[in-house]
């Protein structure tokens, strides 16, 4: 799980401050106010660790990227290229890292489920980005390769206690005798190079912290807000999708997928041993958020490959095709798919979830990620506009149906061109105390004014 993010100069954020996540992190607030950008740094950070160019910094993607930026000048806070690109991330290991001592046998330098990394990048004068710094933080140490000022493309490493704990023990880079070249750039934005291995004694665990960095990356899936139109029938051909697609293009295969490989899913404690598949779990949803009364997928014909998606409303309608119902259920259905299709302790990136639903609906999608969040242990990060969702959390922490602190809720507003970030305090009653005007619009200003034009128009006044 992610815990925590710090950007700084990305887009209009000049500084996010530091973010707090928590099991579920959601970013409301107004029109361009800042919050896509919040998850398009994730996801450029994700397409950066999946990119096969070992020499890009950052891969500001194309028309198949999760995210398309352009380039560094049009990321960077007031297109002012002098700027640097300052960002961290902690986050939790799925298991304790143990880095061995490989000059004590049977003995642990350093152990901690917990990781932090740190970067800065700028622009050389021709728009090619580089990595000014970089760090991971680790067991009260800080491991930090940076540029040197005195030579171009050269780099050196070195290791700090943490300021919290300055005598955490001395450890120290050893250098190799007769090799005291000087390091070449990075991998991307985080990597430390092979050379490092060649020039120091002790150095060979430092590519663990890549690799956890690339391992966490490779849990977060994204669903964007633009979904795929419903299809009167599918062709599957055995595909395995890793996730829905952007667009959600891919649920049918997922929900077929899951099927072919016998997948099922305990519904959590208190509820039963009974345990379901994707496919019911979808269904049910589907039906507790009175979007249909059943749900399934078939085939066409016999030993074809053909399939479509079959709903009744009622259960007294006739059974019909989703391009023949109402157009919510199709742009739902990758939302619940994706939250029970992925594995355990995924992190989903989702925005807009309520996009095309009912205030009801969007409403009850708030016990979908709660149950999802419970019963998953999956972490989701999602962007709204949607007051329902909002107040269907609250109403269930009030109920005792879902721990505050495990929610992370925040209002993004944009102030002069710059985006602000409040954290919205939320308490064990699901009361948020410090609740920005406006938040909503002004629901209570309409209904003064509404009544007021009623009395004017009813006394002529």
């Amino acid at each position: 799980m992610i815990t925590k993010l710090k950007i700084d100069n990305f887009k209009s954020w000049q500084s996010t401050g530091e973010i707090k996540m928590s099991k579920l992190t959601g970013f409301f607030g107004t029109n361009s106010s800042g919050k896509t950008s919040l998850l398009q740094h994730l996801l450029l950070l994700k397409q950066t660790t999946e990119s096969s160019d070992r020499n890009q910094v950052l891969d500001f993607g194309d028309e198949k990227s999760y995210v398309q930026l352009g380039t560094f000048n049009d990321i960077i806070y007031s297109h002012e290229q002098e700027r640097e690109l300052n960002f961290s991330l902690g986050w939790e290991l799925k298991k304790p890292l143990k880095i061995a001592d490989p000059e004590k046998k049977n003995a642990l330098l350093f152990k901690s489920n917990q990781l932090e990394f740190k970067a800065g990048i700028r622009q050389l004068t021709q728009g090619r980005a580089f990595v000014e710094a970089f760090s991971y933080e680790f067991d009260k140490y800080r491991f930090q390769m940076e540029k040197m000022e005195i030579k171009e493309n050269a780099y050196g490493i070195n290791v700090e206690s943490v300021p919290s704990n300055p005598n955490s023990g001395g450890f120290e880079f050893k250098r190799i005798r007769g090799r005291s070249w000087d390091l070449p750039a990075p991998v991307k934005f985080y990597g430390f190079p092979d050379q490092t291995k060649a020039y120091f004694q002790n150095t060979g665990f430092l590519s663990d912290f890549q690799l956890e960095l690339e391992e966490l990356f490779s849990r977060v899936y994204y669903l964007g807000p633009l979904r795929e139109y419903p299809r009167r029938h599918y062709i599957w051909a055995g595909a395995q999708p890793p996730d829905m697609g952007r667009r959600g293009e891919k649920v049918i295969d997922a929900i077929l997928g899951s099927r072919e490989r016998g997948e099922k899913i305990s519904r959590g404690a208190g509820r039963g041993k009974t345990k379901l598949t994707v496919e019911k779990y979808v269904a049910y949803w589907l039906k507790e958020l009175a979007l249909v009364d059943s749900f399934r997928v078939d085939r066409m014909i016999a030993g074809g490959n053909l399939y479509q998606v079959l709903l009744k409303i009622n259960r007294h309608s006739p059974e019909a095709v989703i391009t023949d119902v109402g157009f919510g259920v199709s742009q739902i259905l990758p939302v619940i798919t994706l939250c029970y299709y992925v594995p355990k302790g995924s992190i989903l990136i989702i925005e807009q979830p309520e996009i095309h639903l009912h205030p009801f609906v969007q409403a009850g999608l708030a016990d979908v990620f709660i149950d999802a969040v419970k019963t998953r242990d999956i972490q989701i990060i999602l962007e709204s506009h949607s007051e329902h969702l909002l107040r269907r959390l609250q109403r269930r922490t009030a109920e005792e149906n879902f721990d505050s602190t495990h929610a992370s809720l925040f209002f993004c507003a944009n102030e002069r061109g710059e985006s602000k970030l409040n954290k919205l305090e939320m308490n064990t009653y699901g009361q948020i105390t410090n609740w920005p005007k406006g938040f909503f619009g002004d629901e209570m200003g309409e209904l003064a004014a509404t009544s007021q034009a009623i009395y004017k128009r009813k006394t002529g006044a």
